[in-house]
């Protein structure tokens, strides 16, 4: 009985790793997952004969012999984009969005809609968060069977089993278990993610050779969020969003934060922050939803001129270098991805950022740390969102074999 045990993990185990190296390279030859993986080339064409019967995987015709190649042009595998699919859902401030992924990775449907997160009542939350995942599912287009799971990112903080909202700063609402709502009302299997976490895992997706062992991915935009990778692995403290560092304080008793405490970070360096200190209000005034277009609009206004503006941006960029430089005093320095609207106006922030990291015992090789700029967060999210998702239909529903679909084994 345990001979039979150990085959089928190792069984599993081998599947993963093929489904597993496809999605990585996209369309390798059976030669290059071998050299990937290590397993031997009979094994390889006889588990990706199996996927394929199975609907998972596709031969690509992508790796044809090009003027400099010899001998019989070797067959990609690539994954077949209607064996599965994954939503996503992405709720942030006064925003909400929802895409459909297929099995390949690619989006298929999506829609986004305003709302006013900040005065809306919980059923009405709630309602349309369920009302827009509705509408795709219902959309004649998709086959709603091979929908295997749903991924939901949102500001804040989730609990230890990615199942609800315990605190979200975009709502003055809490303890909401999205992921179960979700299950009930359509029947398929849900998670709750943090929204910086999901730009992590994107990250180390998009660009496994810079973001692979330690990183940091800083959101820059209404609030300051972080997803923090050390040695691979994301780090999600006791609950699932740990690494609050926007509410990290800067500077005790100072500036009124939108989490009600006083001091942190994202009180010197989050829009509304740095919109309330460009228009001297003072450190006591009520955080305000600042747009957009009004934020490029004082970046360009700084740029033009010594004034206000700019000060606005070098206090931002203070608070997030002495928070980066104490967080860098534990955990060595590490590249540093900077996402959100305010990330397109990093020429002004990183000045100061960089000289208050120089000041800090984690700013000793200050000028070895790295920084990349993307200023729409959404994507990454929704990327994230998606690749946790897939690799779970991946690792937990094709891996182990004897399903043709996801969708249809799922519960």
């Amino acid at each position: 009985m345990s001979v039979g045990i150990r085959h089928d993990d190792l069984r599993r185990r081998n599947r993963a790793m093929v489904i597993s190296a496809v999605r990585r390279a996209g369309q390798p030859s059976r030669t290059e997952i071998a050299a990937t993986t290590g397993l031997s080339h009979s094994t390889i064409s006889a588990i990706s004969a199996d996927l394929i019967q199975e609907g998972i995987l596709t031969e690509s015709k992508a790796n044809e012999p090009t003027a400099l190649k010899r001998g019989r042009p070797q067959i990609g595998l690539a994954l077949n984009p209607e064996a599965a699919a994954v939503l996503t859902v992405v709720l942030s401030l006064n925003f909400l969005s929802v895409a459909v992924i297929d099995y390949a990775g690619q989006v298929i449907a999506e829609e986004q809609q305003r709302l006013d997160t900040l005065v809306m009542p919980r059923d009405e939350l709630i309602g349309a968060c369920m009302a827009i995942v509705g509408r795709r599912l219902q959309d004649p287009d998709l086959d709603v069977g091979s929908v295997a799971r749903i991924a939901m990112g949102i500001q804040g903080i989730t609990d230890s089993r990615a199942r609800a909202m315990l605190w979200s700063p975009i709502t003055p609402l809490t303890d909401i278990p999205f992921a179960d709502i979700l299950e009930k009302e359509f029947g398929i299997p849900a998670t709750m993610e943090n929204d910086c976490n999901m730009m992590a895992v994107a990250l180390q997706w998009r660009d496994p050779a810079r973001y692979r062992d330690n990183f940091i991915a800083i959101l820059l935009s209404h609030g300051i969020g972080m997803g923090l990778v050390l040695k691979g692995t994301l780090f999600t403290g006791t609950h699932s969003s740990g690494g609050e560092f926007g509410h990290m304080i800067h500077r005790p008793g100072g500036a009124l934060c939108r989490c009600g405490r006083r001091g942190c970070v994202e009180a010197y360096a989050g829009n509304y922050a740095i919109w309330r200190s460009a228009m001297k209000m003072s450190e006591d005034a009520e955080p305000v939803d600042v747009g957009d277009a009004d934020m490029r609009a004082l970046a360009a206004k700084a740029r033009q001129e010594n004034g206000p503006e700019r000060e606005a941006y070098r206090r931002a960029g203070e608070a997030l270098g002495f928070g980066l430089g104490s967080l860098f005093a534990l955990i060595d320095p590490a590249p540093v991805a900077m996402v959100g609207v305010s990330a397109a106006a990093f020429d002004l922030i990183e000045p100061a950022l960089r000289e208050a990291i120089a000041q800090t015992a984690g700013g000793q090789h200050s000028k070895s740390i790295s920084f990349d700029t993307e200023p729409n967060e959404l994507p990454l999210i929704r990327e994230g969102c998606a690749a946790r998702a897939l690799t779970f239909v991946d690792q937990e529903i094709f891996a182990p074999g004897g399903q043709a679909r996801a969708g249809k084994h799922v519960a």
